[in-house]
Formats: C-alpha cells, structure tokens, sequence
C-alpha cells in the first residue's frame, strides 16, 4: 500500500533488472524487425521507442516488448524475464532468414532501474545533464546519469509519468542508492514487484502469462493498435488479418465489483443467467481507485461496456460490471 501510494503520489523506484535485453544490429536490422513483429519499426526515428509483441504464425503471442532505435542500424529490445531463453531462441532462429542481421543477448550486463511518479522528473534532473523536458514520451536518450552512462527512457509500467534507465549492470547498485538519496527529500520510496502490479493493473496495462499468452493473440487483447497490418509482411499477419476480418471471438474486458470480494486471476465470469462467458485474468483491490477490479477475457458478445456479470469468487457468485478501461489515468 505504501509502495504503490508513493507512485501514485509522489515517487517509488523499481529494480527491474531481471527484465531481457536483446542487441539487434546490422545493415538488415530494419527489414529484420519489420518481419518479426506486428508493429511499425520503420516508424520510428533515433532515439524512440515503441511497443510490439513476437507472434507466432497462429498470431498468437510468444512476448511482449519494446524496442528502441537506437542508432542508424542499431535496436534494442526489451522482453519479459521469464521469457528471456524462449524469446532468444525464437529471435535468432528469425534472423538467419537475413544476412545481415546480428542479435546479442545481453541481459546479463544490463541493469534496469524505474523510477516512477509526478515526481520522477524533479527527482532525476540533478543527476544528469540531459534535458529530462525534451524526452517525450516514448522517447529516451543517452547520457550520464549519477556519472554513469545510461539510456534514458520515458516509459514505464505503471501508468504514471517516470523514466526508465538502463545501464552496465556493475553499475546499478550505486545508481540505486544514489537515486534513493536524491528522492528521499521528496518521499520516493524502493517499490517491488507487488506494487508494480497493482499499479499496472490500475492502468489496464497487459501482463505477460496473465492477459497474454500463447493461447492469446494481440487483438482480442484489444492491442489492435500496435498491429499494422498494412505495413508488410510479418510472422503471423495472414492470421491476425483473418481474426480482424471475422472479429475476435473473446475480448478482454475490465470489470469492477459491486459486490464484495476481491477478483483474482482464474476465476470464471458469468453472464446475467449464471451461463459462464470467460475468466478472469488478474484481480485485486484498486488502492488508488478504491474498487475492487480485475481483467479477463469474455465472449466477444458480452463484451459490452455496462453489462452485469457475476464472479465466482471461492465458491460464491459475486455481482460485478463490466467498465471501460483503464480503470485509472493519471491527469497530464
């Protein structure tokens, strides 16, 4: 509660060092991503980021990740932790199709620090010489920060403002400390991955293994707008353009509790009727919102914004709503 309050409000720094980071260079670079993921990778100049999935030919997804530009021939992407040999292995598997494409994994030299909230910024600059103003969002730069040579990134996985920053991993413990000592005037506090999750679910953010998986493919995750299906070839396209044609048969949804009792991942969702229409996905108490939600999928038809369901929570049918999501957006 304390954690997850202090992004909210003032700032909270995560490690996420576990997290998997991929080199992808090479003159082929470019032609190589475009085909390995549903996003546009040429749209994006030096120096930003954005955010795709690797799918299978089914379309479903294998990860889902961000890649950043980071010099003429250059990316980087980040993919989940658990995921990291799988994503490898798949990737490079890829990139033999190209002649000039080389792929690195260097994970473990690569530490990653997020530091998130309205305060964020104020806390940062000091450190650093780079104008944290001039970063928009999805968008990073490199530079020193604390003396120490960093990728400076405006994203995260929180639905608050903050920077992400990426650096040698030899490095992260006395950038961690520093920081710590820089936000303790403005009350930034260590968050853990139990925040981090509630703080993502806030924001309707998607969790790799919950609302995404294998069996799930990007647009009935209502990520349709990370999929470009006019911007060529890609693994998985044929499939995704015939889910957009026909409609995804399920939908994730939001839904909040009128009811008492507390969501969680796996409990099944019933109509009005008591016929059941899906599952949850993940669940918890909203500390900020003060609700109890949860997201999962349901058949594409009782996807609707309003509609009554019920939540078998430990046995017993609990009343709940579905809401548009995300359930909380921070004001700009």
């Amino acid at each position: 509660l304390e954690e997850h309050t202090a992004v909210r409000t003032r700032a909270g720094l995560f490690d996420v060092s576990h997290m998997g980071e991929f080199r992808v260079e090479g003159s082929h670079a470019l032609a190589f991503l475009q085909h390995l993921v549903p996003n546009d990778v040429s749209k994006l100049a030096v120096g930003q980021a954005l955010y795709s999935q690797l799918c299978l030919p089914n379309g479903n997804t294998i990860d889902d990740l961000l890649i950043y530009h980071l010099d003429e021939t250059r990316y980087m992407m980040v993919v989940n932790a658990g995921n990291i040999d799988k994503d490898f292995a798949w990737v490079t598997r890829q990139a033999t199709n190209f002649t000039d494409v080389q792929v690195t994994n260097q994970s473990d030299t690569t530490a990653l620090l997020a530091l998130q909230g309205p305060l964020a910024q104020e806390i940062l600059q000091p450190l650093t010489d780079a104008d944290l103003s001039a970063i928009s969002y999805y968008h990073f730069t490199q530079g020193m920060v604390d003396g120490i040579q960093c990728i400076i990134s405006r994203t995260g996985y929180t639905g608050e403002d903050g920077f992400e920053l990426y650096c040698a991993s030899v490095a992260a413990s006395k950038l961690w400390n520093d920081l710590l000592a820089a936000g303790k005037p403005h009350g930034l506090l260590p968050a853990g991955l139990g925040a981090r999750d509630t703080l993502r679910l806030e924001a309707g953010m998607c969790l790799y293994g919950h609302e995404l998986d294998e069996q799930t493919n990007p647009l009935e995750a209502r990520l349709g707008w990370s999929v470009k299906l006019n911007a060529g070839d890609f693994i998985g396209r044929d499939a995704l353009l015939k889910v957009k044609e026909a409609g995804p048969r399920r939908k994730l949804v939001g839904i909040v509790m009128t009811d008492r009792g507390i969501p969680r991942g796996g409990y099944v969702i019933y109509d009005a009727n008591g016929q059941p229409i899906g599952a949850l996905t993940s669940g918890t108490r909203g500390l900020t919102v003060q609700k109890d939600i949860g997201m999962g999928y349901v058949d594409a038809a009782h996807a609707v914004v309003g509609e009554t369901v019920l939540v078998d929570i430990r046995g017993k049918q609990a009343a709940a709503q579905i809401v548009a999501l995300p359930f909380y957006k921070r004001k700009k």
